[in-house]
């Protein structure tokens, strides 16, 4: 790992300022003054900043229910983001496994393991995120085929790729997708005429948003959990 990003994980400053701190001579590895962030740790370390030893965290697995109004980044100016609802003591090294727009709620999975974090947003992964859809017109059978089949997007290239539709009711769906393209799922029923009024995600890959989580609530993920990603 690399050394910015390693102070980063173990106190509460930003990459930058872990950088910055480097080069003004507050961090020392193994004893030693150290000056370049890019510097690589590996085995057992002793990693001081100004004089205080640092130990970074293990890797952490966050379910939150994300309401709307809430960002899906680490900072934002004006707006609450999903660690700014983590009740914990440092967030340094999290971020979301995945956004969900503002104004769509549900499930964010939150973590500071790349490699974990990778196997649900990579495209190769084909991760399954299932979302409830409310709907402004009703589904006709025949814009639910188009999306269960896939169909082509304005300003892409290629199809989406085949989606799994449940109708709920005439204007109330669920939809199960399996790549994650820019406000897609709003997007795809754009593409058939319709539009839509309220998104909110209830699942991603084996993971299903807890039922006891109310909006803005969390809960760090389970063993099995995290094992099925």
């Amino acid at each position: 790992m690399r050394l910015d990003k390693y102070l980063a994980h173990a106190s509460a400053l930003t990459r930058s300022q872990a950088r910055k701190a480097v080069r003004q001579g507050r961090v020392l590895v193994n004893g030693c003054l150290e000056r370049d962030f890019g510097a690589r740790l590996s085995g057992v370390v002793d990693v001081q900043l100004d004089g205080r030893l640092l130990e970074a965290p293990g890797p952490r697995y966050i379910m939150l229910h994300k309401p709307a109004g809430v960002v899906s980044v680490t900072e934002h100016e004006e707006h609450t983001t999903v660690l700014d609802l983590l009740d914990i003591e440092s967030s340094a090294g999290l971020h979301a496994a995945g956004r969900l727009d503002i104004d769509t709620t549900g499930l964010v999975l939150i973590t500071n393991d790349g490699d974990w974090s990778h196997r649900i947003t990579a495209k190769k992964a084909a991760c399954p995120k299932r979302y409830h859809v409310w709907l402004g017109d009703e589904l006709s059978v025949a814009m639910a085929g188009q999306i269960r089949e896939g169909l082509m997007l304005k300003g892409e290239k290629e199809k989406t790729l085949p989606a799994k539709l449940e109708m709920m009711s005439p204007r109330e769906v669920r939809l199960t997708l399996t790549e994650g393209r820019y406000h897609q799922v709003k997007r795809m029923f754009a593409a058939v005429g319709n539009h839509v009024e309220r998104l909110h995600r209830d699942a991603i890959g084996g993971i299903s948003l807890d039922d006891e989580l109310g909006p803005g609530e969390w809960r760090y993920l389970t063993p099995e959990e995290v094992a099925s990603i």
